[in-house]
């Protein structure tokens, strides 16, 4: 009797490319926000200084596609809504976001297209679903 050995599925972490891609995506995402005025409301709500932030994002990404939990291990029992509650996210900025992440993961291109559009689509959804007006 033959056996089969079954490869487990690559994960979305796997899949969009590693923390390496993740990095390129939230550095083009941060680079948007500086440099584009469409996103210019979304620039003023952050820190003068973007690097700690260019530092965090990735490893959350990573970890919520599931890459490596570091960012989890660093700040254990916080999520990104209960982190951006008391900001005032109105849908514009919401929007805002989204456009620039989905722009982003585009101009970065990964390989596997259907993750990088699923992606894109789930970021933008939980970027939208923070709007609180």
């Amino acid at each position: 009797m033959a056996t089969t050995t079954e490869t487990p599925a690559a994960s979305p972490y796997d899949r969009i490319g590693g923390l390496a891609a993740l990095r390129r995506i939230t550095d083009r995402f941060y680079d948007l926000m500086e440099t584009d005025p469409a996103f210019a409301a979304l620039r003023t709500m952050h820190a003068p200084d973007l690097a700690p932030m260019r530092e965090s994002l990735p490893l959350f990404l990573a970890g919520w596609s599931g890459g490596p939990r570091t960012w989890w291990e660093a700040n254990p029992g916080k999520c990104m809504v209960s982190m951006h509650a008391p900001f005032g996210i109105n849908r514009e900025l919401a929007g805002q976001w989204a456009d620039a992440m989905r722009r982003a993961i585009a101009d970065i291109a990964p390989d596997d297209t259907a993750i990088a559009d699923a992606l894109a689509d789930v970021l933008d959804r939980m970027a939208r679903g923070m709007a609180k007006a």
